[in-house]
């Protein structure tokens, strides 16, 4: 008895140790192995109170209706402008908002209206000629067929005649059918010849009368109407720079007196209701817009003027562009303006700060001090002489705090990952890694 006592007392020693064995191994692997020492390491202390949810944003001021008016498409040189409304300035639909020197036109009209005269002249005179052509080959056919005539009224007197007379009256008679013969032929070949000559001049009338309604068509082009009624917006002359343009370089736009090809977009007419402005969202501050926020804007044209509007909605899927170093989504956000005002033209950019609203009686810290780990949001507790590592749920956040559940309020947090490899000497060693990834 006293034997099976004593097993049953081993057996629970044996248990005891190593279930504190194992609970040593999850403390130690809850544990941070540290690149550097403790005190090294700058902190945070994790507060509770009220934080303010603000973002900042830039934005493009976009038309949502307009048009774009375009030099015409006509054949020739540059164009040269003449007239061109300014920035700004308002029109109705069918009002002239530019247009071009008519000169090259005006020359192509006359040069083409005197071809059409000088074929008409040739039409004439080819129906002329036909007509005194057709009158010589009637008196020749008239000529010729007495001449048949009179040689077969010789022939019948053969009788009464010598062998020789007669053959003489006989070849008469065949060469009188010849002559004949060919001048029939003439006559068609005459009359094709006539015809053809005017079919030549007809032909020659319809390209020139083809040409001057080309002409009368590009003479009326030279002056460009809008469309619709807006506002003017003039584009940059991107031939300014002797055709040799990339992006973002700086362009003037285009004034009068300038050289323009054709189909080259001059002016953009914008519907001065339809202005909206766009703004880029990174993945993180999506959660802290909705549409109906909020918004003031400060465009960067018209420094120190606070506009005002809402955001009008907020794209549901991110976008991602290529060979971007951002690896995160981006969202589109559009803000509807309250107040029109007419120094605003499409293409403005804008810093934009949407309010979201006062977060009360949260726990908060640095967002500095926010990690991404393996999808995952993560952050450093200082526990003693090491960290330990968290898995933290985002409620909101700004540009610099972030309301956070999974902590305890009081606690210290890692402002740099603890796990990240650093020089072990000098002074500013640490300053290079304070940042996290939030």
């Amino acid at each position: 008895m006293a034997r099976v006592k004593r097993r049953r007392i081993l057996i629970w020693a044996v248990l005891g140790l190593v279930l504190a064995a194992g609970i040593g191994v999850v403390v130690a692997s809850s544990r941070v192995p540290l690149a550097a020492k403790s005190d090294e390491i700058p902190v945070a202390l994790v507060k509770r109170g009220d934080i303010d949810i603000q973002v900042h944003a830039t934005a493009e001021l976009r038309a949502s209706h307009s048009i774009m008016l375009a030099a015409p498409a006509v054949g020739g040189d540059a164009l040269q402008l003449t007239h061109l409304l300014h920035t700004g300035q308002v029109v109705k639909k069918g009002d002239v908002v530019f247009e071009f020197d008519p000169s090259e036109q005006h020359y192509k009209l006359d040069q083409n209206r005197s071809e059409l005269l000088q074929a008409e002249q040739e039409i004439v005179k080819a129906r002329a000629d036909a007509a005194v052509l057709a009158a010589e080959d009637a008196v020749t056919l008239l000529k010729n067929r007495y001449s048949v005539r009179r040689a077969e009224l010789d022939v019948q007197k053969n009788e009464l005649l010598s062998k020789i007379d007669a053959d003489k009256n006989d070849l008469a008679l065949g060469q009188a059918k010849r002559v004949l013969e060919e001048e029939l032929k003439d006559i068609e070949s005459h009359k094709a010849s006539g015809q053809a000559a005017a079919y030549l001049a007809q032909e020659k009338l319809n390209k020139a009368r083809l040409g001057m309604d080309q002409a009368q068509q590009n003479l009326d082009k030279m002056q460009v109407t809008s469309t619709m009624d807006g506002l003017v917006s003039i584009q940059k002359n991107q031939n300014a720079s002797g055709g040799f343009y990339f992006t973002g370089m700086s362009l003037p736009d285009y004034h009068e007196g300038d050289q323009v090809q054709p189909g080259s977009s001059i002016v953009q007419v914008v519907d001065p209701q339809g202005l909206e402005l766009t703004a880029t969202l990174a993945e993180q501050d999506r959660g802290n817009v909705a549409a109906g926020q909020p918004v003031d804007v400060v465009f960067d044209a018209l420094p120190g003027q606070v506009f005002h509007g809402t955001v009008k909605n907020v794209a549901g899927m991110s976008q991602r562009q290529f060979f971007s170093s951002n690896t995160n989504g981006n969202f589109q956000v559009s803000i509807q303006l309250a107040n029109e005002d007419p120094r605003l033209r499409s293409g403005f950019t804008a810093q934009v700060t949407f309010h979201g609203g006062v977060k009360k009686d949260v726990l908060y810290l640095p967002r500095q001090a926010l990690f991404l780990k393996d999808g995952k949001r993560i952050v450093y507790v200082k526990n003693g002489d090491g960290y330990d590592q968290r898995e933290v749920k985002i409620q909101s956040q700004n540009e610099s705090r972030a309301a956070v559940e999974g902590l305890q309020e009081g606690s210290h947090v890692a402002l740099i990952d603890p796990t990240a490899p650093r020089k072990s000497s000098g002074p500013s060693s640490t300053s290079g890694s304070m940042e996290g990834k939030p």
